[in-house]
């Protein structure tokens, strides 16, 4: 008799931490950080007129830049912290043929320091 209920209690243990749900938590999570890392300071020092190598030189080269050309470059950061949400930040550069800065599309805007 005493080994049926142990067996059940088992059991009925084995299920409700089957889905580990309720240990989520629990579990360590690295955090995972990956792309360019973008300091509002220096995305503030990036001006329309710049050259690409100007450029280059304050945020580094980029994560990825436009596969049929070179006039459009992306900066990615991508943070993903062990139990919270995803963040990203995308800063997008687009230059000219002659390799002059014309836009800077900044999502979600850098607004305080990430030092």
């Amino acid at each position: 008799m005493r080994c049926k209920t142990l067996t059940a209690a088992a059991v009925v243990m084995l299920m409700m931490t089957a889905g580990c749900s309720t240990l989520e938590r629990v579990v360590y999570r690295p955090d995972i950080n990956q792309g360019n890392y973008l300091v509002a300071n220096d995305v503030a020092k990036i001006h329309n007129g710049m050259t690409q190598q100007q450029v280059a030189y304050t945020l580094g080269t980029p994560m990825m830049r436009d596969p049929f050309g070179s006039n459009v470059w992306y900066y990615v950061f991508r943070q993903e912290p062990g139990h919270e949400a995803v963040k990203q930040q995308t800063l997008t550069l687009t230059f000219d043929s002659n390799g002059v800065l014309t836009n800077i599309d900044n999502k979600p805007n850098l607004t305080t320091s990430r030092d």
